[in-house]
């Protein structure tokens, strides 16, 4: 039986393998954005009131980026960013940023997200 998943390891992937992958690191990226977003709202209200404990915020908040990017990186996708993860293809990357539905984008190695082109134009 083929594995759906492979965990921590580096790969190359076809559009449909990224598309088959894609609903895991869209749940895994939904739970820690709205986690960091909740986070981030309470710091806009005491960062100027209570110092310390918008450094114990901040501090929870890249806590929370690190586990997301450990987690992409762990299913073979690279992060890129913030909630932004790219799928080696062989050639380039093909790119997809949270809360895209699909993967629609493909982007160079030497080039970043601003880079990226529609796969419709391959």
């Amino acid at each position: 039986m083929e594995n759906l998943i492979s965990i921590s390891q580096q790969r190359t992937f076809t559009i449909e393998e990224a598309r088959r992958l894609l609903p895991v690191i869209y749940r895994i990226t939904e739970q820690y954005h709205t986690e960091v977003k909740m986070l981030a709202n309470r710091l806009k209200g005491i960062r100027e009131v209570k110092p310390d404990l918008a450094v114990q915020l901040e501090g929870e908040i890249n806590s929370l980026v690190e586990k997301w990017n450990g987690k992409v990186a762990r299913l073979g996708a690279t992060p890129k960013g913030l909630w932004l993860a790219d799928f080696d293809n062989g050639e380039g990357y093909y790119c997809w940023k949270f809360p895209e539905n699909d993967i629609l984008h493909r982007h160079a190695y030497h080039e970043g997200f601003s880079g990226r082109v529609s796969l419709t134009t391959m």
